[in-house]
Protein backbone atom coordinates (compact mmCIF):
# COMPACT_ATOMS: atom_id res chain seq x y z
CA UNK A 1 0.00 0.00 0.00
CA UNK A 2 1.38 3.39 -0.98
CA UNK A 3 2.00 5.85 1.81
CA UNK A 4 0.27 9.22 1.66
CA UNK A 5 2.63 11.90 0.45
CA UNK A 6 1.78 15.58 0.77
CA UNK A 7 3.03 17.63 -2.16
CA UNK A 8 3.16 21.34 -2.76
CA UNK A 9 0.43 22.12 -5.25
CA UNK A 10 -0.10 25.77 -6.22
CA UNK A 11 -3.63 26.60 -5.12
CA UNK A 12 -5.02 29.28 -2.87
CA UNK A 13 -7.43 29.25 0.05
CA UNK A 14 -10.53 29.68 -2.14
CA UNK A 15 -9.54 26.75 -4.34
CA UNK A 16 -8.62 24.58 -1.36
CA UNK A 17 -12.05 25.11 0.17
CA UNK A 18 -13.68 24.32 -3.17
CA UNK A 19 -11.81 21.01 -3.41
CA UNK A 20 -12.92 20.03 0.09
CA UNK A 21 -16.48 21.05 -0.74
CA UNK A 22 -16.46 18.93 -3.90
CA UNK A 23 -15.20 15.83 -2.10
CA UNK A 24 -17.72 16.31 0.70
CA UNK A 25 -20.49 16.85 -1.84
CA UNK A 26 -19.63 13.65 -3.69
CA UNK A 27 -19.51 11.67 -0.43
CA UNK A 28 -22.85 12.93 0.83
CA UNK A 29 -24.51 12.56 -2.58
CA UNK A 30 -23.43 8.92 -2.71
CA UNK A 31 -24.62 8.25 0.82
CA UNK A 32 -28.01 9.80 0.04
CA UNK A 33 -28.24 7.83 -3.22
CA UNK A 34 -27.72 4.62 -1.23
CA UNK A 35 -30.46 5.68 1.19
CA UNK A 36 -32.88 6.38 -1.65
CA UNK A 37 -32.00 3.07 -3.27
CA UNK A 38 -32.99 1.16 -0.14
CA UNK A 39 -36.30 3.05 -0.25
CA UNK A 40 -36.75 1.82 -3.86
CA UNK A 41 -36.73 5.40 -5.13
CA UNK A 42 -33.70 4.54 -7.29
CA UNK A 43 -33.79 1.26 -9.19
CA UNK A 44 -31.47 -0.67 -11.48
CA UNK A 45 -27.77 -0.78 -10.72
CA UNK A 46 -26.06 1.67 -8.37
CA UNK A 47 -22.27 1.80 -8.01
CA UNK A 48 -20.94 4.08 -5.27
CA UNK A 49 -17.73 6.12 -5.47
CA UNK A 50 -17.22 6.48 -1.70
CA UNK A 51 -13.49 6.46 -0.87
CA UNK A 52 -12.27 7.44 -4.33
CA UNK A 53 -13.27 11.12 -4.28
CA UNK A 54 -9.70 12.45 -4.43
CA UNK A 55 -9.18 10.93 -7.88
CA UNK A 56 -12.13 12.60 -9.62
CA UNK A 57 -11.61 15.97 -7.93
CA UNK A 58 -7.82 15.93 -8.30
CA UNK A 59 -7.75 14.97 -11.97
CA UNK A 60 -10.70 17.04 -13.21
CA UNK A 61 -9.25 20.09 -11.43
CA UNK A 62 -6.32 19.90 -13.87
CA UNK A 63 -8.55 19.97 -16.97
CA UNK A 64 -9.94 22.86 -19.00
CA UNK A 65 -13.63 23.40 -19.68
CA UNK A 66 -13.27 22.36 -23.34
CA UNK A 67 -11.52 19.09 -22.50
CA UNK A 68 -13.57 15.91 -22.97
CA UNK A 69 -14.28 13.64 -20.00
CA UNK A 70 -15.41 10.02 -20.19
CA UNK A 71 -16.05 7.79 -17.20
CA UNK A 72 -17.32 4.36 -16.20
CA UNK A 73 -20.61 3.33 -14.61
CA UNK A 74 -19.20 4.51 -11.24
CA UNK A 75 -19.33 8.09 -12.46
CA UNK A 76 -21.45 10.19 -10.08
CA UNK A 77 -18.30 11.63 -8.50
CA UNK A 78 -16.79 12.56 -11.85
CA UNK A 79 -20.03 14.22 -12.96
CA UNK A 80 -20.24 16.30 -9.80
CA UNK A 81 -16.56 17.23 -9.96
CA UNK A 82 -17.07 18.28 -13.58
CA UNK A 83 -19.77 20.70 -12.46
CA UNK A 84 -22.95 18.84 -13.29
CA UNK A 85 -25.78 19.83 -10.96
CA UNK A 86 -26.78 17.41 -8.22
CA UNK A 87 -30.45 18.05 -9.02
CA UNK A 88 -30.34 16.71 -12.59
CA UNK A 89 -28.11 13.80 -11.57
CA UNK A 90 -30.50 12.71 -8.83
CA UNK A 91 -33.47 13.16 -11.16
CA UNK A 92 -31.73 10.95 -13.72
CA UNK A 93 -31.19 8.27 -11.11
CA UNK A 94 -34.88 8.48 -10.24
CA UNK A 95 -35.72 7.93 -13.91
CA UNK A 96 -37.39 11.32 -14.26
CA UNK A 97 -37.34 13.25 -17.53
CA UNK A 98 -35.83 16.28 -15.77
CA UNK A 99 -32.66 14.19 -15.47
CA UNK A 100 -29.58 14.82 -17.59
CA UNK A 101 -30.50 11.93 -19.92
CA UNK A 102 -34.27 12.42 -19.60
CA UNK A 103 -34.40 9.55 -17.13
CA UNK A 104 -33.51 7.03 -19.82
CA UNK A 105 -29.99 6.32 -18.70
CA UNK A 106 -30.14 6.19 -14.93
CA UNK A 107 -27.14 5.88 -12.64
CA UNK A 108 -24.75 4.44 -15.24
CA UNK A 109 -25.43 6.86 -18.11
CA UNK A 110 -24.96 10.43 -16.90
CA UNK A 111 -24.28 12.76 -19.82
CA UNK A 112 -23.86 16.52 -20.30
CA UNK A 113 -22.71 17.93 -23.63
CA UNK A 114 -22.44 21.47 -22.20
CA UNK A 115 -19.86 20.19 -19.68
CA UNK A 116 -18.14 18.00 -22.29
CA UNK A 117 -19.01 15.05 -20.04
CA UNK A 118 -19.64 12.06 -22.31
CA UNK A 119 -20.77 9.39 -19.87
CA UNK A 120 -21.33 7.28 -17.81
CA UNK A 121 -20.49 4.15 -19.89
CA UNK A 122 -21.95 0.89 -18.64
CA UNK A 123 -19.85 -1.49 -20.75
CA UNK A 124 -16.52 -2.21 -19.08
CA UNK A 125 -13.77 -0.68 -21.22
CA UNK A 126 -16.25 0.25 -23.96
CA UNK A 127 -15.38 3.95 -23.72
CA UNK A 128 -11.60 3.63 -24.16
CA UNK A 129 -11.82 3.27 -27.96
CA UNK A 130 -14.27 6.20 -27.90
CA UNK A 131 -11.68 8.28 -26.03
CA UNK A 132 -9.08 7.41 -28.68
CA UNK A 133 -11.52 8.47 -31.39
CA UNK A 134 -12.25 11.76 -29.65
CA UNK A 135 -8.55 12.40 -29.22
CA UNK A 136 -7.94 11.64 -32.89
CA UNK A 137 -10.78 14.00 -33.89
CA UNK A 138 -9.26 16.82 -31.84
CA UNK A 139 -5.90 16.18 -33.47
CA UNK A 140 -7.32 16.13 -37.01
CA UNK A 141 -9.33 19.28 -36.36
CA UNK A 142 -6.24 20.95 -34.84
CA UNK A 143 -8.06 21.68 -31.60
CA UNK A 144 -6.14 22.36 -28.39
CA UNK A 145 -8.40 20.34 -26.09
CA UNK A 146 -7.54 16.91 -24.71
CA UNK A 147 -9.62 13.90 -23.73
CA UNK A 148 -9.55 12.42 -20.22
CA UNK A 149 -10.76 8.85 -19.82
CA UNK A 150 -11.39 7.28 -16.39
CA UNK A 151 -11.61 3.50 -15.99
CA UNK A 152 -11.01 0.80 -13.40
CA UNK A 153 -8.18 -1.72 -13.34
CA UNK A 154 -10.67 -4.40 -14.34
CA UNK A 155 -10.95 -2.75 -17.76
CA UNK A 156 -7.24 -3.34 -18.32
CA UNK A 157 -7.98 -7.07 -18.63
CA UNK A 158 -10.25 -6.43 -21.62
CA UNK A 159 -9.12 -6.69 -25.22
CA UNK A 160 -10.39 -3.18 -25.96
CA UNK A 161 -7.90 -1.78 -23.46
CA UNK A 162 -4.96 -3.14 -25.46
CA UNK A 163 -6.46 -2.05 -28.76
CA UNK A 164 -7.02 1.46 -27.38
CA UNK A 165 -3.51 1.69 -25.92
CA UNK A 166 -1.96 0.50 -29.16
CA UNK A 167 -3.86 2.94 -31.38
CA UNK A 168 -3.39 5.84 -28.95
CA UNK A 169 0.36 5.32 -29.04
CA UNK A 170 0.44 4.64 -32.79
CA UNK A 171 -1.63 7.69 -33.73
CA UNK A 172 -0.18 9.92 -30.96
CA UNK A 173 -3.53 11.19 -29.73
CA UNK A 174 -3.96 13.70 -26.86
CA UNK A 175 -5.65 11.37 -24.36
CA UNK A 176 -5.07 11.11 -20.62
CA UNK A 177 -5.91 7.57 -19.53
CA UNK A 178 -6.68 7.50 -15.79
CA UNK A 179 -6.78 4.03 -14.26
CA UNK A 180 -8.61 4.05 -10.93
CA UNK A 181 -7.02 0.97 -9.40
CA UNK A 182 -9.26 0.02 -6.48
CA UNK A 183 -7.84 -3.53 -6.38
CA UNK A 184 -11.13 -5.34 -7.03
CA UNK A 185 -12.69 -5.69 -10.47
CA UNK A 186 -16.27 -6.17 -9.29
CA UNK A 187 -15.67 -8.97 -6.79
CA UNK A 188 -12.33 -10.39 -7.90
CA UNK A 189 -8.98 -9.30 -6.51
CA UNK A 190 -6.40 -7.86 -8.89
CA UNK A 191 -4.01 -10.79 -8.39
CA UNK A 192 -6.64 -13.20 -9.73
CA UNK A 193 -7.39 -11.26 -12.90
CA UNK A 194 -4.02 -9.86 -14.01
CA UNK A 195 -0.84 -11.81 -14.61
CA UNK A 196 1.01 -8.48 -14.31
CA UNK A 197 -0.38 -6.64 -11.28
CA UNK A 198 1.91 -3.63 -11.62
CA UNK A 199 -0.63 -1.55 -13.53
CA UNK A 200 1.71 1.27 -14.50
CA UNK A 201 3.71 -1.13 -16.68
CA UNK A 202 0.70 -1.73 -18.90
CA UNK A 203 0.91 1.76 -20.36
CA UNK A 204 4.69 1.63 -20.64
CA UNK A 205 4.38 -1.62 -22.61
CA UNK A 206 2.90 0.43 -25.46
CA UNK A 207 5.51 3.14 -25.23
CA UNK A 208 3.08 5.48 -23.46
CA UNK A 209 4.59 7.65 -20.73
CA UNK A 210 3.13 6.39 -17.46
CA UNK A 211 3.06 7.24 -13.76
CA UNK A 212 1.30 6.10 -10.60
CA UNK A 213 0.14 8.07 -7.60
CA UNK A 214 -1.47 7.58 -4.20
CA UNK A 215 -5.11 8.06 -5.10
CA UNK A 216 -6.09 8.60 -1.47
CA UNK A 217 -4.07 11.83 -1.25
CA UNK A 218 -5.74 14.76 -3.04
CA UNK A 219 -2.57 16.84 -3.08
CA UNK A 220 -0.60 14.01 -4.65
CA UNK A 221 -3.31 13.36 -7.24
CA UNK A 222 -3.50 17.03 -8.23
CA UNK A 223 0.27 17.22 -8.59
CA UNK A 224 0.42 14.07 -10.74
CA UNK A 225 -2.61 15.12 -12.80
CA UNK A 226 -1.19 18.58 -13.46
CA UNK A 227 2.04 17.06 -14.74
CA UNK A 228 0.21 14.50 -16.88
CA UNK A 229 -2.20 17.02 -18.40
CA UNK A 230 0.65 19.40 -19.23
CA UNK A 231 2.45 16.55 -20.97
CA UNK A 232 -0.57 15.56 -23.05
CA UNK A 233 -1.39 19.15 -23.93
CA UNK A 234 2.15 20.21 -24.85
CA UNK A 235 3.23 17.04 -26.65
CA UNK A 236 -0.09 15.89 -28.10
CA UNK A 237 0.61 12.32 -27.02
CA UNK A 238 -1.20 9.95 -24.64
CA UNK A 239 -0.34 9.57 -20.96
CA UNK A 240 -1.26 6.70 -18.63
CA UNK A 241 -1.87 7.68 -14.99
CA UNK A 242 -2.59 5.00 -12.38
CA UNK A 243 -4.33 6.24 -9.23
CA UNK A 244 -4.09 3.60 -6.51
CA UNK A 245 -7.29 3.97 -4.55
CA UNK A 246 -9.96 1.97 -2.72
CA UNK A 247 -13.75 1.92 -2.65
CA UNK A 248 -15.14 1.68 0.86
CA UNK A 249 -18.46 0.20 -0.27
CA UNK A 250 -19.36 -2.92 -2.20
CA UNK A 251 -19.09 -3.08 -5.99
CA UNK A 252 -22.80 -2.28 -6.29
CA UNK A 253 -25.89 -2.26 -4.10
CA UNK A 254 -26.52 -5.87 -5.17
CA UNK A 255 -23.08 -7.02 -4.01
CA UNK A 256 -22.95 -9.14 -0.83
CA UNK A 257 -19.22 -8.29 -0.62
CA UNK A 258 -17.98 -11.71 0.47
CA UNK A 259 -14.67 -11.44 -1.35
CA UNK A 260 -12.63 -9.13 0.89
CA UNK A 261 -11.76 -9.02 4.56
CA UNK A 262 -13.58 -6.38 6.59
CA UNK A 263 -10.31 -5.63 8.40
CA UNK A 264 -8.77 -4.65 5.07
CA UNK A 265 -11.60 -2.20 4.42
CA UNK A 266 -11.20 -0.67 7.87
CA UNK A 267 -7.46 -0.24 7.34
CA UNK A 268 -8.07 1.64 4.10
CA UNK A 269 -10.70 3.82 5.77
CA UNK A 270 -7.93 5.16 8.02
CA UNK A 271 -6.60 6.81 4.87
CA UNK A 272 -9.90 8.38 3.87
CA UNK A 273 -8.99 11.25 1.50
CA UNK A 274 -11.51 13.69 2.99
CA UNK A 275 -10.24 13.77 6.60
CA UNK A 276 -6.70 13.84 5.22
CA UNK A 277 -7.38 16.96 3.19
CA UNK A 278 -9.37 18.53 6.01
CA UNK A 279 -6.35 18.10 8.26
CA UNK A 280 -4.15 19.67 5.59
CA UNK A 281 -6.42 22.74 5.45
CA UNK A 282 -6.62 22.94 9.25
CA UNK A 283 -2.84 22.89 9.53
CA UNK A 284 -2.61 25.73 7.01
CA UNK A 285 -5.24 27.58 9.08
CA UNK A 286 -7.41 27.95 5.96
CA UNK A 287 -10.43 26.48 7.72
CA UNK A 288 -11.71 25.82 11.23
CA UNK A 289 -13.66 22.90 12.66
CA UNK A 290 -16.70 25.17 12.91
CA UNK A 291 -16.41 26.09 9.22
CA UNK A 292 -16.13 22.42 8.28
CA UNK A 293 -19.39 21.79 10.12
CA UNK A 294 -21.06 24.71 8.34
CA UNK A 295 -19.86 23.31 5.00
CA UNK A 296 -21.42 19.95 5.84
CA UNK A 297 -24.72 21.63 6.69
CA UNK A 298 -24.66 23.55 3.41
CA UNK A 299 -24.04 20.33 1.50
CA UNK A 300 -26.78 18.50 3.40
CA UNK A 301 -29.23 21.21 2.35
CA UNK A 302 -28.11 20.99 -1.29
CA UNK A 303 -28.49 17.22 -1.34
CA UNK A 304 -31.98 17.46 0.15
CA UNK A 305 -32.92 19.97 -2.55
CA UNK A 306 -31.67 17.46 -5.14
CA UNK A 307 -33.89 14.75 -3.65
CA UNK A 308 -36.85 17.15 -3.57
CA UNK A 309 -36.23 18.04 -7.23
CA UNK A 310 -36.14 14.37 -8.20
CA UNK A 311 -39.26 13.58 -6.18
CA UNK A 312 -41.12 16.41 -7.88
CA UNK A 313 -39.92 15.33 -11.32
CA UNK A 314 -42.18 13.83 -13.97
CA UNK A 315 -42.19 10.55 -15.85
CA UNK A 316 -41.69 10.66 -19.58
CA UNK A 317 -45.05 10.18 -21.36
CA UNK A 318 -45.54 6.77 -22.96
CA UNK A 319 -46.27 8.42 -26.31
CA UNK A 320 -42.58 9.42 -26.37
CA UNK A 321 -41.42 5.85 -25.97
CA UNK A 322 -39.83 5.74 -29.44
CA UNK A 323 -38.33 9.25 -29.24
CA UNK A 324 -34.57 9.07 -29.92
CA UNK A 325 -34.99 5.43 -30.96
CA UNK A 326 -36.16 6.01 -34.52
CA UNK A 327 -35.18 8.95 -36.70
CA UNK A 328 -37.78 11.49 -37.71
CA UNK A 329 -37.33 10.45 -41.35
CA UNK A 330 -38.34 6.89 -40.54
CA UNK A 331 -35.09 5.50 -41.89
Amino acid sequence: MLQSVTTTVPFDLKQGLLFLYQMQLIRRFEEKAAEQYTKTKIRGFLHLYIGEEAVAVGVIKALNEDDNVLATYREHGHALARGMDADVIMAEMYGKQEGCSRGRGGSMHLFDVAKNFFGGNAIVCGHLPVAVGMGLASKKQKKTNITCCFFGEGAAAEGEFHEAMNLAALWKVPVLFVCENNLYAMGTALKYTHAMTDMVKKGAAYGIESAEVDGMDLNAVMDAANRAVQKVRSEGKPFFLVCNTYRFKAHSMFDAELYRDKKEVEEWKKRDPIPQFQQFLLQKEWITEAEIELMKQKIEHKIQLAVDFAEAGTWEPTDQLTKFVYSDTGI
